[in-house]
């Protein structure tokens, strides 16, 4: 009874959170006129790529979606780096005042300096409107630090490292040969939960970043969605108003797909690691 009220309930949850984005697919892949009046629910009607064409034609999408791909792939490389780096020092029992470093490092997680000084920093280290402005200020998380360093703790054998010490290995060795093969489950969380904040960020380019050129894909998503700039994906001269507005509301549900898309193709990939890797800190038998 269990088994099945369990199942019962989770798949009623799937269904809520599955066919929102299940309808903007449908959606983006019907005739306009289909979906405003209400005739789209399960299956496209009118099949239509018409959005998709005007979506990938605009040069400013796909100037984001280039500049979004090197903001994730840098800011995931340089985040990793850095985790990595804090974590395995913090999950040996041999430094002396690794609790004390560890809670300063929370102390960061409640209390902080706000916006205003933090742009200041950003201000005077010469990083306004560059790459580096959208990887250098989030470059960790404390968060993050603190799960690979449990993980780090629970999962490798004190035992397997001083196998190594004996072998001749430095504590970097130890680090590159031993824990990091032995890792790959936090470092697959790791990836994704770093990944997808990247790829999702966009308030750090609208604070930090004033040339076009260099917008990642969300902020050009924000102007579509939030402030319904879309006259570029229109030919103005031969459609109707009435025409541009479904056309604008087709180009929307089409450039929420487009923009989920990577992330959405990740996950699988990484779904093996992801639940083992996530249960890190959990109660322990």
């Amino acid at each position: 009874m269990f088994s099945v009220l369990n199942y019962l309930i989770l798949s009623m949850t799937l269904l809520i959170v599955l066919y929102p984005l299940v309808f903007v697919l449908i959606a983006s892949l019907s005739s306009p006129e289909t979906v405003i009046r209400g005739e789209v629910w399960i299956w496209p009607k009118g099949f239509n790529l018409d959005a998709y064409s005007r979506v990938f034609q605009n040069k400013d999408i796909m100037s984001g979606y280039l500049n979004t791909i090197m903001y994730t792939i840098a800011g995931t490389a340089i985040n990793l780096v850095m985790t990595v780096l804090a974590a395995y020092p913090l999950s040996r029992k041999d430094l002396k005042g690794r609790n004390v470093i560890v809670m300063f490092m929370m102390f960061t997680m409640f209390f902080s300096g706000g916006l205003i000084p933090t742009y200041m920093i950003i201000k005077n280290m010469g990083l306004i409107n560059t790459f580096w402005a959208m990887v250098i200020p989030n470059a960790v998380s404390v968060f993050n630090i603190i799960i690979m360093r449990t993980f780090f703790q629970h999962t490798i054998p004190n035992e397997v490292q001083e196998a190594a010490v004996m072998d001749g290995c430095s504590n970097m060795n130890i680090l590159v040969r031993v824990v990091l093969p032995l890792s790959m489950p936090i470092i697959a969380v790791m990836i994704l939960f770093y990944g997808v904040g990247h790829w999702n960020a966009y308030f750090n380019a609208l604070i930090y970043l004033s040339d076009r050129d260099k917008y990642p894909l969300q902020l050009i998503l924000r102007e579509i969605l939030v402030q319904n700039q879309t006259q570029d994906m229109m030919d103005l001269n031969s459609e109707s108003s009435s025409q541009q507005a479904l056309v604008a509301a087709s180009i929307k549900y089409a450039v929420i797909i487009v923009t989920n898309v990577p992330v959405l193709l990740l996950y699988p990939f990484l779904q093996k690691y992801f639940v083992k890797g996530v249960m890190v800190g959990a109660i322990k038998g």
